[in-house]
């Protein structure tokens, strides 16, 4: 199967945008997206722990899904360095990235590729990306990784580590922030299986036409995000579309499916997507955190009471994916199918 990038067809100069990456007209991006009116953007959470971030926490991760850390411990420099090695990789020439294409045919395989899921129907999103498999530790195979720009490797297995020091912070806050044990997720979780995926947003003809990544929910635990200052993540927020208007130095919290099951839906996974422009690339760096295939992941039963009964069927992780990847994720049907009938 030949895959055209779509880096490839924006350089081409095409005028008009392809059908197979026109969304229909209920899923087209609305160029009126509101902002949040206190900030502009998504909500902060400062990590400060002279702050005491814990109840901001609690309701940001009830009311949204999602939210910028600032005060994360992550230092600038290597925030800053993974968004320079992703864009040193996506402006070097076709036939350099080629070497590390990923298997067309196949979801969710390592390496250099534009197509999301498997399956042939479906529109297209406005994307490339590169996939990297960093955790468990027997996983990374740095030699299917990019060895240009220089220390490229190295700058992905430090942000690696970084990441995953972070989300272990961030579960630990969450399962205390609902009076659970602070490791409860986490060994709800069992061994962590982490992605690390560089996406290239290319300008786009027609981009009230496009999107850059559906409207979809993260199947695993945690999701970190960062992004450049050109922008274009939106969350769904009370029925409307809210632009995450980038902040320097900040990080990105995404609630994935997993933690709104295991939470027993008091904290929600949050619907996001990309938007794409004419004018400008854009690039994000997203880190997954998720639970390996064998873990099975219910609602915690501390949470499960008279006044919320259980709410979500356990899960097989790997049972999970297949299904997310086969069917495709439009919005949160995968979640969605594990509700248990009151």
């Amino acid at each position: 199967m030949v895959v055209q990038r779509v880096q490839e067809l924006a350089e081409a100069g095409l005028s008009f945008l392809p059908s197979q990456y026109i969304q229909p007209p209920e899923l087209r991006p609305d160029r009126h997206c509101r902002a949040d009116a206190e900030s502009g953007s998504i909500p902060v959470l400062d990590l400060d722990t002279s702050l005491n971030p814990i109840p901001h926490l609690r309701r940001l991760c009830s009311e949204w899904g999602a939210f910028h850390v600032v005060n994360h411990g992550v230092p600038s420099r290597v925030l800053d360095k993974i968004k320079e090695a992703g864009l040193g990789f996506f402006r070097s020439p076709t036939e350099a990235k080629l070497r590390y294409a990923c298997d067309p045919g196949s979801a969710a395989t390592e390496g250099y590729g534009s197509r999301m899921l498997s399956k042939e129907e479906g529109v297209l999103d406005w994307r490339d990306y590169f996939d990297h498999h960093t955790l468990p530790e027997s996983r990374r195979d740095p030699s299917r990784w990019p060895d240009f720009p220089e220390n490229y490797r190295d700058l992905v297995l430090e942000y690696s580590d970084s990441m995953k020091a972070l989300a272990q912070r961030l579960l630990s806050m969450i399962s205390e922030s609902l009076n659970l044990p602070h490791s409860y997720i986490q060994d709800a979780i069992g061994e962590v299986y982490q992605n690390i995926t560089i996406s290239y947003y290319s300008p786009c003809p027609q981009p009230e036409l496009a999107l850059g990544l559906q409207s979809h929910s993260d199947m695993g635990a945690i999701t970190l995000l960062i992004q450049d200052d050109v922008g274009g993540l939106e969350l769904l927020k009370d029925g409307e579309w809210v632009l995450a208007k980038p902040l320097s130095d900040a990080i990105i919290v995404i609630l994935a499916d997993q933690t709104e099951i295991l939470t027993n839906g008091i904290y929600r996974s949050a619907l996001h997507r990309a938007i794409v422009n004419a004018d400008q690339a854009r690039i994000s760096v997203a880190t997954f955190y998720d639970p390996a295939k064998t873990q099975k992941i219910s609602p915690a039963l501390q949470l499960v009471t008279e006044q919320s009964p259980l709410k979500y069927r356990e899960v097989l992780y790997g049972d999970y994916v297949s299904s997310w990847y086969s069917k495709g994720p439009d919005g949160k049907r995968n979640i969605d199918a594990l509700l248990i009938q009151q």
